[in-house]
């Protein structure tokens, strides 16, 4: 989403390090580009303008004059009061008090609710917490049965509204379903329209009377820019928001809704949607979405993901093999499959420090099918040679490659990857070299055959 922000700003830094030393002139010259880049990734304009303002303040001061590298002062700065910007630090969910809580999620038409509802539901299911769905939407055609099955998809209840219930009664029979079910959060997915409106308002004004809920959540279009501004607006001053959901995150957006928000309505960004699939929503960390924007990565996402996906016992059984020259395709096939489970390569990447800026990672053609041809590769084996790569010789590689559907050198590339991997985790564990000789340096090809 930010792609385009982040080399505009990527290009005004790389002129302030060129910098031996910093004059104010230099300084407004490089805040003057800075605004600039946020008004075309559609932040509002009183926002740029502040946000120029701040970091101007800061910039000609003493601490950066007088500093050895001054260009990275600036970056410092700008990367704080970006920070501070959307929000400064993550906002979690309020779900204290006696269960269950309502969460009440609100949006205009188009916005992804329903199925926003269900991701948050998958969210809350996976930290702890047992959610119940309700239907409260009885105008958009199948917008009941959409929420239906997504609770079956994840295993949550959901209430058995019906297009002919009155939102406000299906509200009511909310709490005694979540009792019965055992349930400590209610989510309640509202109808929306296709613009604001006094109907929609006075609807929800009366569910919220009904509900009581702990938040009152504002699902809204990233890819909108500024509209999404506009319509958190006139939510908060309509039902008083406790946060914003932002959706699309992944799409090819500016960027503008998500830096304006915060700072326009005064609700912090609590969750931001990443992709169409259940698990595709990401507590939203102002700093760590700063870090992204100026290029300096997001590893603690990256670790975070990983923690998911990996569990403690698989890793510490994987490190053992490594020590032990053990690693067979089998356990470089499970770690294919895990990889999957992270997200596409391309994000992956994105969120290592420096990479997102990389010329060639643009125009890099990331090929994700490559994971598949590689599994099936491995799944044309049989289990002796899974387990001992050395016996495949000629007429085995070429029965492989037959069987997945791909060519001879295919397969010894993906040995030769295989081997690389193992033979650089040997050195990472201290074993490379056979006793009595030196290790021979090496250079060690990518992990993945691609």
């Amino acid at each position: 989403m930010f792609d385009s922000l982040s080399s505009k700003l990527q290009k005004v830094f790389r002129h302030l390090k060129g910098y031996g030393k910093l004059t104010e002139q230099n300084i407004q010259d490089a805040l003057r580009e800075v605004r600039l880049a946020l008004l075309e990734a559609d932040v509002h304009y009183k926002v740029a303008k502040d946000f120029v303002k701040t970091v101007a303040e800061r910039a000609v001061g003493q601490e950066v004059m007088r500093s050895l590298t001054p260009g990275q002062q600036v970056i410092k700065i700008v990367n704080e009061s970006l920070t501070e910007l959307m929000g400064g630090t993550a906002a979690s969910l309020d779900l204290s008090g006696k269960p269950p809580q309502v969460l009440l999620l609100v949006g205009l038409q188009g916005s992804g609710k329903t199925t926003t509802a269900g991701k948050l539901a998958h969210h809350l299911g996976k930290n702890g917490r047992k959610p119940c769905l309700i239907p409260a939407d009885v105008y958009r055609p199948a917008a009941i049965d959409q929420l239906i099955t997504l609770g079956s998809q994840i295993h949550v209840p959901v209430y058995p509204a019906s297009s002919q219930d009155k939102p406000e009664d299906i509200a009511a029979a909310a709490v005694p379903f979540a009792r019965e079910n055992q349930c400590d959060v209610i989510l309640v997915d509202t109808a929306g329209r296709l613009h604001i409106d006094t109907e929609l308002m006075d609807e929800l004004k009366r569910l919220k009377g009904i509900l009581l809920p702990k938040e009152i959540l504002l699902v809204a279009d990233a890819m909108t820019g500024q509209d999404a501004v506009q319509v958190a607006g006139a939510f908060h001053e309509a039902l008083q928001l406790t946060g914003v959901i932002l959706t699309k995150l992944d799409g090819d957006a500016r960027g503008g809704a998500a830096l304006s928000i915060k700072a326009v309505t005064g609700c912090p960004i609590k969750f931001v949607g990443v992709g169409e699939k259940l698990d595709a929503l990401e507590v939203f960390h102002p700093d760590r979405m700063s870090s992204r924007i100026l290029g300096m990565g997001d590893v603690l996402t990256i670790i975070e993901k990983a923690q998911e996906v990996f569990e403690e016992e698989e890793a510490l059984d994987l490190a053992r093999k490594f020590r032990e020259d053990a690693f067979t395709l089998e356990d470089f096939r499970r770690q294919l499959r895990q990889m999957k489970k992270l997200g596409s390569l391309e994000s992956i990447l994105k969120m290592l420090p420096g990479m997102g800026m990389l010329k060639e990672l643009k125009k890099m053609q990331i090929d994700e099918k490559a994971l598949v041809r590689t599994e099936a590769i491995i799944n044309s084996m049989t289990k002796e040679e899974r387990r001992d790569a050395s016996i495949i010789n000629a007429s085995r590689k070429r029965r492989i490659a037959m069987g997945s559907g791909t060519s001879v050198q295919e397969v010894n590339q993906l040995l030769r990857s295989y081997q690389d991997a193992r033979r650089m985790m040997r050195q990472m564990m201290g074993g490379g070299a056979k006793p009595g000789k030196k290790a021979k340096k090496k250079k060690v090809k990518a992990f993945f055959p691609f």
